[in-house]
């Protein structure tokens, strides 16, 4: 089995995260969740992906798209893996 593709910086009891995580769990996509530090002032691994410490943020190699910020995740997600199931049937 290989890596999950997507990488997310998350925290525990985060509703945002959660957000971000029912939202890949619906979609069926594999990933990675990273736990970060609930200081935001050492959330440093966060800071050298995506440029901010803020999270939820993914990283998704199969695009090559880092992102933060939950609805703009969720939008990404949606837009670019909710058809990919379905491209095959019609």
């Amino acid at each position: 089995m290989t890596d999950p593709q997507i990488t997310l910086y998350r925290l525990q009891a985060c509703p945002y995260c959660e957000r971000v995580v029912r939202t890949l769990d619906r979609l069926g996509l594999e990933y990675r969740s990273r736990y970060v530090e609930p200081m935001h002032s050492e959330r440093n691994v966060v800071k050298r992906v995506s440029g901010a410490r803020s999270v939820p943020a993914i990283v998704d190699r199969n695009t090559g798209v880092t992102m933060s910020e939950s609805a703009n995740i969720v939008e990404y997600l949606e837009g670019t893996y909710e058809d990919a199931g379905a491209a095959g049937g019609a």
